[in-house]
């Protein structure tokens, strides 16, 4: 495994510099944790899918709270203009039909009522951990810094199709209008991981800009890593569920 924490040396060039981003996406991208792994392996019980898109909802929820973070650090209206359909994209132009919606469509398809997936209680506390943490790096740390922590939108689509057609695949519950969400998201994180990169290598010009970069990269792969590090431990073989979370035998 490759240590990130001084990868840039005296200076890259954009090309290499890429190169090391596209990297840290492989070697730590969530698609390799094992509660994924298993995900598409067919290996899940319900109650585990359950509980990912119960936890994952709360990171659905944060996306467009840390966009409009994101926004009010930007001072060039060209990159507003772009930077505002993430917003556009998870809330829908009206609040209520926009990828959070889909979500908990899928959600609740599994079996969740939709006001206890909304009001988040239910979720691990490292999920809401993770999450928050996600939403106050973008806070406090730099635009650019902040622009490359997205940058995990390079590998969605990846992650996305080896997920869809495993779900549909080996879980007789999962629909096709249950997995509606993921229509749309990869030419969406195609999209808008294209501007993120061009953004990224035109101003991380200098060293200490790059390796900040790469620092933010690798900080949100241990954001999504830790919330299956989190599901896979009290859901998985462990079970050690904490008080007040979802409990599959709980539900209605």
């Amino acid at each position: 495994m490759t240590d990130f924490s001084d990868v840039v040396g005296s200076g890259l060039d954009a090309q290499n510099l890429r190169a090391v981003l596209l990297q840290v996406g492989h070697e730590r991208y969530h698609n390799r944790h094992p509660y994924h792994r298993r995900m598409v392996e067919g290996a899940m019980s319900k109650a585990e899918l359950q509980a990912w898109a119960l936890n994952r909802y709360c990171y659905q929820e944060a996306i467009p709270r840390k966009d409009a973070i994101i926004l009010s650090h930007a001072e060039d209206p060209a990159f507003r203009a772009v930077w505002r359909q993430r917003i556009e994209d998870h809330d829908g132009k009206d609040g209520r039909s926009g990828g959070i919606a889909r979500w908990l469509h899928l959600a609740t398809s599994l079996g969740l009522l939709p006001e206890e997936v909304k009001s988040q209680r239910l979720a691990l506390p490292a999920t809401r951990f993770a999450v928050e943490a996600y939403v106050n790096f973008c806070a406090s740390h730099t635009l650019l810094e902040a622009v490359a922590s997205s940058l995990t939108e390079l590998f969605s689509p990846d992650i996305i199709a080896e997920r869809v057609p495993a779900l549909l695949a080996r879980y007789d519950f999962v629909t096709t209008d249950a997995l509606a969400y993921f229509d749309r998201r990869p030419d969406q994180a195609a999209r808008d991981s294209e501007f993120a990169l061009d953004y990224v290598l035109r101003h991380a010009d200098t060293a200490e800009r790059q390796q900040k970069v790469v620092n933010s990269l690798v900080f949100k792969c241990d954001v999504l890593w830790a919330m299956l590090d989190a599901l896979d431990y009290a859901y998985g073989r462990e079970g050690m569920v904490p008080p007040g979370c979802f409990r599959p035998e709980a539900i209605r």
